[in-house]
């Protein structure tokens, strides 16, 4: 099962993180999100557990205190990688004369 993690501390490392879950089963991948445009960590990110390791580790640390931040920790859902993931509405404005 995969894991959101969010409201990490931005100082967070994927060894932290996966120290964290360890103590609750197997971790088999962490990944933390970084910008893209500047690579600094985004607070966000995904661990990867088999499916009672996961639940547990999802009672056991949502809301927990990591860091001076309390973690947000549920089930990640599929993006849909079709869907627009931002508001770029348009509504420019023509020139008036």
């Amino acid at each position: 099962m995969k894991l959101y993690v969010g409201n990490l501390p931005f100082s967070a490392t994927e060894d932290q993180v996966r120290t964290l879950f360890a103590a609750h089963g197997t971790v088999d991948k962490v990944s933390l999100v970084n910008d893209r445009e500047t690579g600094r960590p985004r607070g966000f990110g995904f661990v990867e557990m088999p499916n009672a390791d996961a639940t547990r580790a999802m009672q056991a640390l949502d809301g927990k205190d990591f860091g001076g931040r309390p973690l947000k920790v549920n089930e990640a859902q599929e993006r849909d990688r079709g869907a627009p993931r931002g508001n770029f509405g348009g509504g420019g404005g023509g020139r008036r004369f």
